[in-house]
């Protein structure tokens, strides 16, 4: 579960102004300000210190814009994949953080094609909190801030009097003094209790959530969960099922060769539930309110009770005890969330193998939680309803570090650049998985929390984890969001690459000589054959594959990038059917691309919709 995170710029156009809460370093401590935007020597504000938040306000960071973070607690800033890749080629932070708190690495998926690959590491919470902070902690053009966000106040169009009027009021006659917690709205779920608060011991954002709907924004209810964390002193680990790292272990950021940790990876086990787990807790179905139907949960990370719901005919699902660090024995127990009451959890743990003495640290819980309808932002993230407003994270409807981070980055980079006057970074759908999740987020929507998996792309073969550097670090160069540090690690890599593959085409040998070096038609691409993570090998192999997709996509983008006015009214156009106009109304895509992948979009509806396109794009050639 990850903190939502909201951005604001200073615009003279739309003067926004925040009441938050200044601790610790401030002389009003514990006291409640309302502060005009206009009157901070700041560019960009970030709320909100999580994964995406540490994305955002780097990404403003390296723009260039002077940046605020505001976090409740500067000492609890927190911290797989493919998009962890993507963001570290952005020049993004939790890619290197990652390699320096991993205790164990592992690619994932490497019986299959490349294509599929998933790089997942274990992290030590205690040193991603230190080295992050370290990291952060003399950043360029970033000043961290202890405080708390509870309200966002719009003037809407009134008169600088009327606005200063209403800011010189008494704070309680402007906004509600309420915290910003982890989650909008938050509330949890143990057992058949329930209370407001966003993980136990944090406060909700109750007033935020409000100021939101007051707004305007179309708010929805998700949940999620977490599992037990257990004492790994009372685990009986004798026959489960060992899961070790790799060796060499494949570092995530690009700037690194290898982990601090390599030759001192810690051990994952397996274990399962039985039949007995499952009808134990079918038997306490009516001790849980998480469980009803009424709000969505995730649906590829289900709770313990949806696995035992829906697919009955299954006698057991896995557990991984993956311990939470090198100094603590603190065990996180994956793929048992559950919202059971305490003393249920403990006796259905205890039927559980190798658990049989264990002693629970914290109990399982469910969050329930607002989200903004995502279909209210543009593919820079910024809302449609309010210039230099822009949202990233849970508040998205999304789940996952991984996915509040790059939407952290993309918002925080747009934050920047817009308050510089800069052009904005759009990454799309044959860019970068970031570019599939913001597409999909924007034109879809979310039912059920979101999260990013590779059969969400229809280019898998050109977005892979090995290649993200040779996908964006130099889109992120051209738009100043990489720095010349990396740019320099870039060059030089690419360069090598190139040569690689250039002697390759050129050696022309019969196929028992190329056998010879290991090289056949089945062989398993390996990093034995140049240190770049197997690139030159993969891009050698699927280089007819690679040539033939990256037709397909540039065939897409002749009509893929013609922009639609989202402030068009469709109920004007005649020739389209009163569903599809409503659906318009509701996404109002920014380009062709994103309308033709609202669920429902028939062929005709797009035919109307392009000849509007050419027909304002034209308009705009003929007018420069």
């Amino acid at each position: 579960m990850n903190c939502q995170l909201q951005l604001i710029r200073q615009s003279l156009q739309s003067r926004t102004i925040i009441r938050r809460s200044l601790h610790s370093s401030s002389p009003f401590s514990q006291a409640s300000v309302v502060t005009p935007l206009n009157q901070l020597d700041y560019d960009v504000i970030i709320i909100g210190g999580g994964h995406a938040g540490t994305e955002a306000c780097t990404a403003a960071a390296r723009t260039g814009a002077r940046t605020l973070l505001l976090t409740q607690n500067t000492d609890t800033i927190v911290g797989k994949g493919v998009l962890v890749r993507e963001i570290d080629a952005l020049d993004g932070v939790c890619g290197r953080i990652s390699d320096l708190a991993g205790i164990q690495f592992k690619i994932l998926n490497k019986s299959k094609g490349p294509a599929v690959y998933g790089p997942r590491a274990q992290i030590d919470r205690k040193l991603y909190k230190q080295h992050l902070q370290e990291y952060l902690k003399n950043y360029p053009n970033l000043t961290i801030q202890s405080g708390s966000v509870s309200d966002l106040i719009l003037n809407d169009g009134m008169v600088q009097e009327e606005y200063d009027t209403m800011v010189n009021k008494d704070a309680s006659q402007v906004v509600k003094g309420v915290r910003l917690g982890t989650f909008l709205g938050g509330e949890i779920h143990l057992g058949l209790k329930a209370w407001p608060a966003g993980r136990i011991g944090e406060n909700p954002s109750i007033g935020l959530s409000k100021s939101l709907k007051s707004a305007g924004f179309q708010l929805a209810r998700l949940k999620t969960g977490t599992p037990a964390r257990l004492d790994g002193r009372t685990i009986n680990y004798d026959g489960l099922l060992v899961q070790e790292g790799d060796n060499p272990p494949s570092p995530f950021s690009y700037l690194h060769k290898t982990v601090p940790h390599a030759d001192n990876q810690i051990l994952c086990h397996q274990t399962k539930t039985n039949p007995e787990v499952h009808q134990y807790i079918t038997d306490h179905f009516d001790q849980s309110i998480h469980i009803r139907e009424t709000v969505k949960g995730p649906r590829y990370c289900p709770s313990l009770e949806s696995k035992i719901k829906r697919f009955t005919t299954k006698s057991a699902h896995n557990i991984w005890l993956e311990p939470e660090g090198l100094d603590n024995h603190v065990v996180y127990p994956n793929g048992i969330s559950n919202t059971m009451p305490e003393e249920v959890q403990l006796n259905f743990l205890r039927m559980i193998r190798g658990l049989e003495n264990v002693d629970m640290l914290k109990p399982a819980y469910g969050v329930e939680y607002d989200y903004v309808d995502p279909r209210e932002l543009r593919s820079t993230l910024e809302t449609k309803r309010i210039h230099g407003l822009f949202l990233a994270g849970q508040i998205n409807g999304t789940t996952g570090y991984e996915e509040a981070a790059a939407q952290g980055v993309i918002a925080g980079a747009n934050a920047g650049l817009q308050a510089l006057g800069k052009a904005p970074f759009i990454l799309d759908r044959s860019d970068a998985y970031i570019g599939v999740l913001i597409d999909d987020l924007i034109t879809k929507g979310v039912e059920e929390p979101y999260r990013v998996f590779t059969a969400r792309s229809e280019y898998r073969l050109l977005l892979r984890a090995d290649n993200a550097d040779t996908r964006l670090t130099k889109k992120g160069y051209e738009s100043g969001l990489v720095k010349k540090e990396r740019w320099v690690s870039y060059e030089s890599a690419n360069s090598a690459l190139q040569s690689a593959i250039a002697d390759l085409e050129n050696t022309k040998m019969p196929a028992k000589r190329w056998a010879d070096y290991g090289i056949t038609p089945n062989a398993k691409v390996t990093t034995d054959y140049i240190n770049d993570n197997g690139l030159t090998m993969i891009t050698g192999r699927y280089k007819p594959f690679l040539k033939r997709q990256e037709m397909e996509v540039q065939a897409l983008k002749r009509d893929e990038h013609l922009l639609l006015d989202i402030n068009l009214d469709y109920t004007q156009m005649d020739q389209l059917s009163n569903e599809v106009r409503q659906k318009l109304a509701i996404v109002r895509p920014e380009t062709l691309g994103a309308a033709k992948r609202i669920d429902g979009m028939t062929p005709a509806a797009m035919v109307v919709l392009m000849k509007y396109a050419k027909r304002t794009y034209n308009k705009k050639i003929f007018s420069m």
